[in-house]
């Protein structure tokens, strides 16, 4: 058994997967749209070329999304997308990048139970912890 993240999105899925990709160092492995699927038929017109789902995979962990079609998902709440870091520099890193644009909740720094800890929500909405023990 695998627990993955599966995000939704307010229409930005797929921006944010790419700026995932290029920060973490991600791979996209999939990047469906509604179009030409019959779930084409399900979304508004404008909706169709959104994301209707997609995987990364970052050093062999799974993270999936898709674009939520209006009306149908709220803000994230009672989560955040947890990230083990194994060195300091790296986990300040990511950090800054996750959190640029968006909302810092706790400032990246040393804790008694990590060399670093820091919350943020992203510029997309999404909530992050990083860790690095």
């Amino acid at each position: 058994m695998q627990v993955n993240p599966y995000l939704f999105y307010d229409g930005n899925c797929e921006e944010a997967f790419n700026y995932y990709a290029r920060v973490l160092g991600g791979e996209i492995e999939a990047m469906l749209t509604h179009e030409g699927t019959p779930a084409a038929e399900q979304v508004p017109a404008d909706w169709v070329k959104k994301i209707m789902h997609a995987r990364m995979s970052i050093d062999g962990e799974v993270l999936m999304a898709s674009d939520a079609p209006p009306g149908s998902s709220g803000k994230p709440a009672g989560f955040s997308v947890s990230l083990q870091v194994e060195e300091p520099a790296r986990a300040e890193q990511v950090f800054a990048a996750l959190a640029d644009g968006g909302v810092i909740k706790l400032p990246i720094a040393q804790t008694f139970w990590a060399k670093r800890f820091g919350m943020c929500v992203d510029r997309f909405g999404i909530p992050w912890m990083i860790n690095c023990d």
